[in-house]
């Protein structure tokens, strides 16, 4: 399943679905903590484009296991809330707008007084789910954008008033359990006063007790574990912020290691509520209740000893798209979800799909031939991939500085399976196919880390010369013979059969050839058809397209 998220700074989209192709659907989910709407077009093979999103955080369950009910200024904001998101899913024209309530409505001896003023305000009817139907819903959502398939997973959601885990062996759903472990809920329990050593431990305590009930070591242990709701993205937006990746536009896909989950934890539990609210990355209106959220997440980990946890930015509301929508959920073979994330991304530019791929195909050649030399990794090899099929997607918003443009693009794409730090480097690599080679003085590239920086560096002298390799945008080079000498890389091309002459493709990837020979540490010799050969020591100054 792919996904577009409407940017902050782009107007809202007002189309209407096309007929037979795309259901537009709104989805409300009711939580403890917040409401959330996501108003999308969904196609019957389960592809999401999302025309609008709205929350609100008027906290239903604040209280609740006091008083056992729903506090009145609570229900006013949440009702308040529900009829805006319910006037813009109509003004948008969803076909279906659909609407479920969580764990606080679920335990509060109040639950049908609210539900018969939201319907007499809104005219929705309310849905309220079992915790089961939770956590069944978040494994849908985890299904549709991760890799499933093989192996076990533990998909873990976090909400104001309940954890949900749905667990799963390749790809199969095998048991559902829902707790009352939500950040909300343990917050009013153990931090009324403000986190202490001693609430912690209590807390942890009750949790880990809870877990081993639910989850065995010996059939879960170094299950991968992937975790939804606002818990787990405000954890990826501190860990990105730790790592100075202040270019990454969004946090889905993020492995955050165990120990650092930990870290952060022990960070912010030595914080005041105020100064958690400066933390980068942490939405501020969760500093209260985010301490409680990790600890719970801390514990599953923990459990399963799990390496790592991965953040999905998708769950119960999309989720529910795809039940409303009748789409049947499958689990995605390995890399599928990224593959085809990454096409329809291209698609939706209206890419130049020969030259594309053309260049794609060119680059990998030179990378298997070369990348080793490099020191490149084999995820390096996707990520070039990828890069390459992109590269050209800023024509979508002018060609004068179409490099640059398709950074910004592919920086701000909702693109499944790709982490943020390899969105960040593939962007960067994509803006840096043509014009300057990469500098410092470039703030897009001078803020990564060194690593980064040599990422960037290496996969873009590739991309540079495969370009070159295709100036003409007709296919002319049916293959690259690569030799690696001790003196020199010799890169001699082979005209497609039928092909009048590739003179013109040489001397494109001649005069990108500067960069690949400086990371090479020698130079690079394109040799033509007829053996002349074109040296990266002679490209001209200033040379660059």
């Amino acid at each position: 399943m792919t996904a577009a998220r409407r940017s902050p700074d782009r107007p809202r989209q007002t189309r209407e679905p096309r007929a037979g192709t795309e259901t537009r659907i709104a989805a409300i989910d009711i939580g403890s903590n917040s409401v959330r709407q996501i108003v999308a077009d969904v196609t019957p093979d389960g592809a999401i484009s999302v025309v609008d999103e709205m929350k609100a955080a008027p906290r239903l369950g604040a209280d609740l296991e006091d008083t056992g009910v729903l506090g009145a200024n609570a229900i006013e904001r949440a009702v308040e809330a529900i009829a805006r998101m319910a006037t813009l899913a109509r003004q948008l024209g969803a076909n279906r707008i659909e609407a479920v309530a969580t764990s606080a409505v679920r335990d509060a001896e109040n639950a049908k007084r609210f539900i018969a003023r939201v319907r007499q305000e809104t005219g929705l009817r309310v849905k309220v789910l079992r915790g089961e139907d939770e956590a069944r819903l978040s494994f849908r959502s985890a299904l549709a954008h991760f890799d499933l398939a093989a192996g076990r997973s533990v998909i873990m959601d976090i909400g104001g008033g309940s954890l949900e885990l749905a667990l799963s062996a390749d790809g199969v759903l095998d048991e559902l359990v829902s707790l009352p472990l939500g950040a909300l809920r343990l917050t009013e329990r153990y931090f009324r006063d403000g986190v202490t050593p001693r609430a912690l431990r209590q807390l942890r305590k009750e949790v880990r007790r809870a877990v081993r009930d639910v989850i065995s070591t010996r059939d879960w242990r170094g299950a991968q574990v992937i975790g939804s709701g606002g818990t787990f993205t405000n954890l990826g937006g501190m860990h990105l912020a730790r790592q100075k990746m202040l270019a990454a536009r969004n946090v889905h896909a993020t492995k955050i290691p165990r120990t650092e989950v930990e870290h952060l934890l022990d960070a912010m539990a030595s914080m005041s509520t105020e100064e958690r609210r400066e933390m980068p990355g942490l939405n501020p209106g969760r500093a209260d209740i985010i301490v409680a959220g990790v600890a719970v997440a801390a514990e599953v980990l923990a459990r399963v000893d799990a390496r790592d946890l991965v953040v999905s930015r998708y769950g119960i509301r999309e989720g529910i798209l795809l039940e409303t929508a009748r789409v049947r959920a499958t689990a995605a073979d390995p890399g599928e979800a990224r593959e085809r994330s990454v096409r329809e991304f291209a698609e939706r530019c209206h890419y130049e799909a020969p030259h594309a791929q053309q260049v794609q195909r060119l680059a990998l050649r030179l990378f298997d031939a070369l990348g080793e030399r490099l020191g490149c990794s084999d995820e390096d090899r996707t990520l070039l991939g990828d890069a390459a099929l992109l590269h050209d997607v800023g024509y979508h918003i002018s060609y004068d500085r179409h490099h640059k443009h398709a950074y910004h693009l592919i920086l701000h794409a909702e693109l499944l399976g790709v982490a943020p730090a390899e969105q960040v480097v593939m962007a960067n690599v994509a803006r840096y196919h043509r014009g300057a080679e990469p500098k410092r003085k470039h703030r897009n590239f001078g803020e990564l880390s060194p690593a980064m920086r040599g990422r960037v560096r290496k996969l873009a002298a590739l991309l540079r010369v495969a370009d070159g390799f295709d100036r003409g945008h007709i296919g002319a080079v049916a293959e690259l013979k690569v030799r690696r000498m001790k003196r020199a890389i010799r890169i001699t091309p082979v005209a497609q059969p039928g092909a009048d002459n590739i003179r013109l493709d040489i001397w494109g990837a001649h005069r990108k050839s500067e960069l690949l020979a400086r990371v090479a540490g020698i130079p690079v010799e394109i040799v033509s058809p007829d053996g002349d050969v074109f040296s990266s020591d002679a490209v001209e100054a200033g040379a660059n397209e």
